[in-house]
């Protein structure tokens, strides 16, 4: 099926010679994308006829919009396309017998002629493509995201219509019925096996843009006659070992299709005429969300190569290895890569490398508003880039930790078994099981040990009445996947959690020379904003900080080749000035730790890095929140960046710590794919600018530019801190909850002022959702401390602590 030397071309990119073309960790600033519209992302890149092509889309566009059809040549000359209509688009399939390229509502053939089918005749938010059921050398199939369904002649390109898109008045129908599926926020489609698949990730209404876990999405297959739901879950991918060409055996490959719910990642298969499910942690929670905006395209493509493939998933934050054999009976070696940050709409391999479209800078930001932010505005305009790696990148982000359940505080039948979770690629392993019922309850391990659907048991454990407790599993246990069953009907939760080797140290790579240490009061700062109008420039309203005190250093511009130049222009200083001063009073610190309460009124706290952070927080000189990649926050504090999820997917509840580090970062932004900061050391602006620190023409402005997933080489999150200090607590009242997931070397010391021996109990919430159970109990004498190392394995997403006396207490933690 596939047709050689299309997909993979034998040569790639190259590195331009121009001075004025640079790139900055993988990214070209000047191959940036901007469009008009409320959001800019990558829906799909594909190479073809030599070149690269890229689409972008808009939020809600099905009749056209600003977006363009990008052609990138090898020397990375972008061209834009006159034949660029926009919309919201992110379908692409290459139709081997017309040796056409289908990318958005553009059809490309083998010598870069491009045709374009309008959205008059075919209206719709495009989001896939699908082999036709009857007549695939003649006919594909269009799908969009309000269920409209299309079959398109490949030569002539006109559309029959099958069903209406939801975005249409019935009096524009032309008298097709709607298709009138479960969910909303169409994704993917894919055809095999006589029926075609489609996805939605989202509900409609109020509920599902405020409630993360509230029932959402689904996943159906049409037999060219009538459309069945086959799960009422939220999904994204459906493809198969064709890719975007199609299975080559349609009859007989299978058909994969991944997608989430609160618990965990699912992945489904069809083959031999059924439906088979598997579940997998979570990286990231920032995906989550009813809706199903947060999720953009997750994907799962060949970047190998026609005589040797090699799959490549990305789903909530995590790269995955993903076997091309993957089929109910032959369901082995699924293995976790490494985490990111970027928000990632398709990938591909181009030459020698990867490459990765993504979806960068929101002007809109949609329902991400928080207090934490203030009353910030989003960029100035949408736009996103292109993310140029390595083969191996996606093996050397950020340690694999991740987590997620099977049963979350449900009613499980007994002597059924679960569904197969996934349980190799991690060095240490435990779950977490609560059981909520009045009974206590025996609950059996089983593993399927080849990935070949055959099951032995493999522990039991059993679970006191009303109870929660950890089980631990070894370094020598072993199988791909695991599952669970009880003896008796029993409400329950089953929390697996899975920590990665961390590798990292507590060193800052070399890249982040130039900024100012915490510790230094003489900087060079300022406040960022990526300009509107079509501008396509990054203002700085620059500040000279000497000995604490701060003045206006003047305005400057970052453009395209990286010149960072001053300018006047008292209105864009203004205005930067104005609307986006950091906010005052957005974290408390006390002498416990940093204190957040969140726009529900949640209380959380979080670590403390150096101490000199206590003040320049208090006097808010340094920047706490911010959306850098669409939909989820950066979230900075005392030390420590945090990938911080909307509030939309639960917010501060699934925080993750991604890197501690030893700076004064003043503000950061996203600017044309890359990461900006200020907050520059000035003595290194006498040294001149480096690949990733840009000093102004003048000599009196700096900032650092990198990529978001340039953070991972900070150093491991680390931090010190607890729920009380010296704090006075009542007996059988709980202290706020304390972060512990992602951190490494972990110990908790504990003392209290009585005169009498007080117990404490350290109680865990398993998922961040309030899920709470008592861990470990501790009597600490009066005049001592109880000092506690916590195994390796150990995870929860927070802890917090109970004591049975009043007294004046200090749980201080201490994350290494």
């Amino acid at each position: 099926m596939l047709v050689a030397g299309l997909l993979f071309p034998a040569a790639g990119w190259a590195q331009p010679q121009s001075a004025d073309v640079k790139s900055i960790s993988g990214i070209y600033p000047h191959l940036a994308m901007y469009n008009d519209e409320g959001e800019c992302g990558t829906g799909a890149l594909v190479p073809w006829a030599g070149k690269l092509w890229a689409i972008t889309y808009g939020p809600h566009l099905p009749f056209g919009s600003s977006d363009k059809l990008y052609e990138i040549t090898s020397d990375l000359k972008r061209v834009v396309r006159k034949e660029s209509i926009g919309g919201t688009a992110a379908n692409r399939m290459i139709h081997p017998e017309s040796k056409q390229l289908f990318i958005g509502p553009y059809v490309i053939d083998a010598d870069g002629n491009v045709r374009v089918i309008s959205y008059r005749d075919m209206p719709g938010r495009h989001t896939g493509n699908a082999r036709h059921l009857t007549d695939p050398a003649n006919r594909i199939y269009y799908g969009t995201m309000e269920e409209g369904f299309y079959e398109v002649d490949v030569h002539t390109l006109m559309p029959a219509w099958l069903m209406a898109d939801e975005n249409l008045q019935d009096a524009d129908t032309r008298g097709v019925p709607r298709a009138d599926l479960i969910g909303a926020h169409g994704k993917g489609m894919y055809s095999g096996q006589g029926v075609v698949v489609y996805s939605n990730n989202g509900e409609r209404g109020k509920q599902a843009q405020e409630e993360f876990d509230a029932p959402s999405g689904g996943l159906s297959e049409w037999d060219g006659k009538s459309w069945k739901l086959i799960r009422r879950m939220q999904f994204t991918e459906v493809t198969g070992p064709g890719g975007i060409q199609g299975n080559p055996n349609p009859q007989s490959d299978p058909i994969w299709a991944i997608g989430w719910d609160h618990r965990s990642l699912v992945l489904g298969v069809r083959d031999h005429g059924s439906w088979h499910f598997y579940r997998l942690p979570k990286a990231s929670h920032s995906y989550d969300g009813a809706h199903g905006w947060n999720t953009e395209w997750p994907r799962i493509r060949n970047v190998g190569t026609d005589a040797s493939p090699d799959y490549l998933m990305t789903m909530h934050g995590m790269f995955w290895k993903f076997p091309g054999s993957f089929t109910s009976i032959s369901s082995g070696g699924i293995r976790p890569r490494s985490a990111y940050l970027k928000v990632i709409g398709d990938f591909t391999r181009w030459g020698g490398g990867l490459v990765f479209g993504c979806d960068d800078s929101a002007q809109r930001e949609f329902l991400n508003k928080r207090k934490a932010k203030g009353d910030i505005e989003g960029p100035g305009q949408s736009n996103s880039n292109l993310w140029f790696t390595s083969y191996s990148m996606p093996d050397e982000l950020w340690p694999a930790t991740a987590e997620g359940a099977i049963w979350m505080e449900e009613e499980v039948t007994p002597n059924t078994p679960s569904e197969p979770f996934l349980f190799a690629g991690w060095h240490k392993r435990m779950a977490w099981i609560k059981n909520g019922s009045d009974h206590h309850v025996r609950v059996t391990f089983e593993v399927d040990s080849t990935g070949t659907d055959q099951w032995t048991v493999f522990s039991t454990v059993t679970v006191p009445a009303k109870s929660g407790i950890p089980h631990f599993f070894t370094g020598h246990d072993r199988g791909e996947w695991i599952r669970a069953r009880v003896n008796k009907p029993a409400r329950l939760s089953l929390q697996f959690s899975y920590t990665d080797a961390e590798d990292r140290d507590n060193n800052p790579d070399g890249i982040f020379t130039g900024l100012r240490p915490i510790s230094q009061s003489t900087y060079k700062g300022g406040l960022l904003y990526g300009l509107g109008n079509d501008r396509r420039a990054l203002g700085l309203a620059a500040t000279t900080v000497t000995h604490g005190t701060s003045r206006a250093g003047g305005y400057y511009e970052l453009d395209e080749h990286l010149k960072l130049v001053k300018k006047t222009d008292d209105a864009t200083e203004s205005f930067i000035r104005e609307r986006f001063a950091i906010p005052q009073q957005v974290v408390t610190i006390d002498e416990a730790s940093a204190l957040i309460v969140d726009d529900k009124g949640r209380r959380w706290r979080l670590p403390f890095g150096a101490t000199q952070y206590t003040a320049a927080t208090q006097a808010s000189e340094l920047r706490i929140c911010r959306e850098v990649a669409t939909e989820r926050d950066l979230f900075s504090c005392h030390g420590t960046f945090y990938e911080l999820p909307a509030e939309n997917a639960d917010g501060f509840a699934k925080i993750r710590p991604i890197a501690s580090h030893p700076y004064g970062i003043q503000d950061y932004a996203s600017y044309r794919g890359m990461l900006v900061m200020t907050g520059i050391d000035p003595e290194q602006l006498k040294k001149g600018s480096g690949e990733h620190l840009v000093v102004a023409d003048d000599g009196n402005a700096a900032v650092w530019i990198g990529g978001i997933d340039d953070l991972w080489k900070l150093g491991k999150p680390v931090g010190q801190g607890g729920p009380w200090n010296r704090t006075q607590v009542n007996a059988g009242v709980p202290s706020d909850a304390y972060l512990m997931a992602f951190y490494d070397k972990r110990s908790l010391r504990l003392l209290h002022d009585s005169e009498k021996d007080v117990t404490f109990t350290l109680q865990a919430d398993l998922t961040g959702q309030g899920m709470w159970v008592d861990y470990k109990r501790w009597k600490v004498s009066a005049g001592e401390n109880v000092d506690y190392v916590f195994p390796e394995a150990f995870q929860a997403r927070w802890i917090r602590l109970v004591s049975d006396a009043d007294c004046r207490a200090t749980a201080r933690l201490t994350y290494e």
